[in-house]
């Protein structure tokens, strides 16, 4: 009878120990489990930006930058004669029909590199693909002492790498590629939102 109290008694403390364990392995996963979740901050900065482009004008000089998954992605106007000047670069540039995808979403894959009708605004994600500096904006269409026919663009002061302002990659420099076009759309003439493909694109 004494032995049967006392296994009773082992067994009720096995099982008390059995269902605390199990509770802590519980409790001690959950943080542990959560931690693979995205942060907040991490879910906002894949997140797609609205952005009001009305304060932009034609002047040359003027860009606006907003941030896309932790990238800065430039929005400005081009003006008819800077448009008029890009097919004359196509000669110099590495992949003038901008071919690969990987830097030309297909609803891009123009002269222009942004959405057809819409070729005055240039969407272009500001990232040089050398070594990921952010090249600086030089949309002036006059002679530089980098390029004595410059017909506006970008230029990277970390290893000399220039772009056109659609952000096609000239022959002759480190970066291997041209500048990234993100997806996005225009919502009306004032808005557009980045992150996001026109409806239809692929």
């Amino acid at each position: 009878m004494a032995n049967e109290e006392v296994s009773s008694s082992r067994r009720n403390l096995l099982i008390a120990t059995g269902v605390v364990g199990a509770m802590g392995v519980v409790g001690a996963s959950v943080p542990f489990i959560s931690s693979f979740q995205p942060s907040a901050r991490a879910k906002t900065a894949g997140a797609p930006v609205d952005v009001d482009i009305s304060k932009i004008d034609n002047e040359p000089g003027m860009r606006m930058i907003v941030q896309w998954r932790g990238k800065p992605v430039w929005i400005f106007k081009r003006t008819k004669e800077q448009l008029a000047a890009l097919p004359s670069l196509d000669n110099r540039l590495r992949d003038p029909k901008s071919d690969n995808p990987d830097q030309t979403p297909a609803f891009a894959k123009n002269e222009a590199r942004t959405i057809v009708g819409k070729e005055n605004i240039a969407v272009i994600v500001g990232v040089c693909t050398h070594l990921g500096c952010s090249p600086s904006f030089v949309p002036e269409m006059l002679p530089q002492v980098y390029d004595s026919e410059w017909k506006g663009g970008f230029y990277c002061p970390c290893h000399q790498s220039r772009f056109d302002l659609a952000g096609r990659v000239f022959q002759g420099v480190p970066a291997p590629s041209n500048l990234e076009i993100p997806p996005y759309h225009f919502v009306d003439e004032n808005k557009i939102i980045v992150g996001v493909p026109p409806k239809g694109a692929a």
